[in-house]
């Protein structure tokens, strides 16, 4: 059910990791327990984040939840659209990225979780 081609956190965001750029958004597991998405707070381009450092909110009918940044990095661009219509997130979770990094250490990638391992965690 979780794309290989990319690693997770704990915290429940996906990220794909090409060369010393990154992707990133939350997993399909983290939008149903949201619930309907109806707002997405977006970094600053140009703000550099630490692994497991707070870089947004996603707020829905039922709770507002933090963003956890799962690789370190400069925000290159941000996913404006979802300002407007925040429904991506809930429709197709896993196409719909939020930001995008310039990696700083990409070996940090090695401590996140394939798909087999995202879904053991999930019990």
């Amino acid at each position: 059910m979780y794309p290989d081609d990319r690693k997770y956190s704990k915290e429940h965001e996906w990220v794909i990791i090409a060369g010393d750029e990154a992707k990133i958004g939350i997993t399909d597991y983290a939008q149903e327990q949201l619930g309907e998405v109806v707002y997405v707070e977006l970094p600053e381009v140009g703000r550099t984040l630490k692994q497991g450092e707070i870089f947004g909110t996603i707020e829905s009918v039922k709770a507002v939840s933090e963003l956890f940044c799962p690789i370190s990095g400069e925000v290159t661009a941000v996913n404006t659209a979802l300002a407007d219509q925040p429904e991506p997130v809930n429709a197709a979770p896993h196409d719909t990225w939020i930001v995008t990094l310039k990696v700083s250490d990409v070996s940090e990638g090695a401590g996140l979780l394939d798909g087999a391992g995202y879904t053991a965690l999930l019990g």
